[in-house]
């Protein structure tokens, strides 16, 4: 089917994405609309009258997944679907999957505005959890549709604050009655292909001045719990040879888990995302210290050796009794003290948990070929990127052939109220996005 005839309505799309970004407007102008809130409930609403005034069928998963059917013209046919997710962080901005989804709406729109047949139905999803920050971990919808999780996981998912996913789902109304995943895919809603359009939440397309980046792969996660045992003293009596100071081990290991990611510039990635400090008085030596560590690469072999780099370290002579004064060369006591024996400093040694790993994902060639074709049509010379975030996408590609598209963010912030995009790239990717859907579905 030609592409090049049917124009999307950017400032339909722009006008959208805002309307949609007054649920849960914070005053600094992004948005709060954490899972499974009332802001999340009211903007699935929103989202669901959309899709209704289009003639479109709106079904919802045991997950609270939503997904809005278009019907094509041969029945046998899986539909190609465009989706991401409307659920954001506490201080989130107004673009990060809010984009996805509302570009897959303004699809359907201009479907419905020009009568378009496609021979495969075409649907828009938009996933429950895809953040984690009420209900860890991660993607969560998406991971129960494609197998990851069991469905007893997911609904049994606890919150941050005492509630639990499914409990939450009845709460607001969105707990479905679709069969979403299992281990054979039984029951649950078939996709034919995935695309998912979102921003790309760093600085590499807006420093390189490209509109679109076709996404060829995600980097591999492994997230980490640390915990540091030290004990506790007072700062001015306790002399240094005598401490276990959890902060000093935390700040070695932040340290080297830094060195390792720069070892592998420019893929490798290491973050330490928080550090809470047990005792958390400015006089007191840190007796505990607990910190999460966040490794990635698009390579597997890369990511596996910087696992094990990471707990190597933790279990090398960083920790544990450290040489003494003497040896290293620092001055000695007085006179008055030589006779005394002191003793050697020892580091409290990390206890390292790992709790999640996400592999590197390389998506379906044909979704990314199309996605490609799509840019082509629309007049951009797209470039091919890896994303550096995690995604739905990464979870339905390993039970349907998936793609994903980026466009720019300002400054590559994202997470963040300032998040911002350009109303003309936000045109530009959604046209590639119809373009893409049409050559799919036929």
């Amino acid at each position: 089917m030609s592409t090049s005839q049917y124009p999307v309505n950017g400032e339909r799309l722009w006008e959208t994405l805002h309307s949609l970004a007054e649920i849960g407007a914070t005053a600094a102008g992004g948005v709060a609309r954490v899972a499974l809130t009332d802001e999340d409930r009211a903007g699935r609403d929103q989202f669901v009258a959309w899709v209704q005034k289009l003639g479109c069928t709106v079904h919802v998963d045991q997950m609270g997944n939503v997904f809005a059917r278009r019907e094509g013209t041969d029945s046998q046919r899986a539909p190609v679907v465009v989706g991401s997710h409307l659920d954001s962080q506490p201080t989130g901005g107004k673009y990060d999957g809010a984009y996805g989804v509302m570009v897959g709406l303004e699809v359907l729109r201009v479907l419905h505005d020009h009568d378009i047949s496609t021979a495969a139905p075409v649907e828009v999803v938009s996933w429950t959890n895809e953040e984690g920050a009420r209900f860890p971990p991660a993607m969560i919808g998406s991971g129960v549709y494609a197998g990851a999780f069991s469905l007893d996981e997911g609904l049994a998912a606890p919150g941050v604050d005492g509630t639990t996913l499914g409990g939450e789902l009845e709460r607001i109304g969105y707990a479905g009655d679709e069969p979403c995943g299992a281990p054979d895919g039984a029951g649950r809603r078939s996709i034919g292909h995935y695309i998912e359009p979102h921003i790309e939440q760093g600085p590499i397309l807006e420093a390189a001045d490209v509109t679109l980046g076709a996404v060829t792969g995600v980097q591999g996660i492994r997230w980490y719990d640390v915990s540091i045992d030290g004990q506790s003293a007072h700062a001015g009596s306790t002399p240094m040879e005598h401490r276990a100071d959890a902060m000093v081990a935390a700040a070695r290991l932040v340290c080297e888990a830094d060195e390792i990611a720069a070892r592998r510039a420019p893929e490798g990635r290491a973050t330490v995302g928080t550090l809470t400090v047990g005792t958390g008085s400015r006089n007191t030596v840190a007796g505990s210290v607990s910190l999460t560590v966040d490794l990635r690469h698009p390579d597997a072999a890369e990511l596996e050796a910087m696992h094990d780099e990471l707990l190597a370290f933790a279990e090398s002579t960083a920790f544990g009794p450290q040489p003494s004064a003497a040896s290293s060369g620092v001055d000695q006591p007085s006179a008055a003290l030589s006779d005394v024996d002191q003793p050697s400093r020892s580091l409290p040694r990390p206890q390292i948990t790992p709790i999640w790993y996400s592999p590197p994902i390389v998506f379906d060639p044909a979704v990314v070929d199309a996605v490609r074709e799509g840019a082509f049509a629309a007049g951009l010379e797209p470039v091919d990127i890896t994303s550096g975030a995690g995604h739905d996408a990464c979870y339905v590609s390993t039970v349907a052939p998936a793609g994903m598209l980026f466009i720019p963010c300002a400054d590559g912030l994202s997470h963040n109220e300032a998040e911002s995009i350009l109303p003309e790239h936000a045109t530009a990717g959604a046209q590639a996005t119809l373009n893409a859907v049409l050559l799919l579905a036929g």
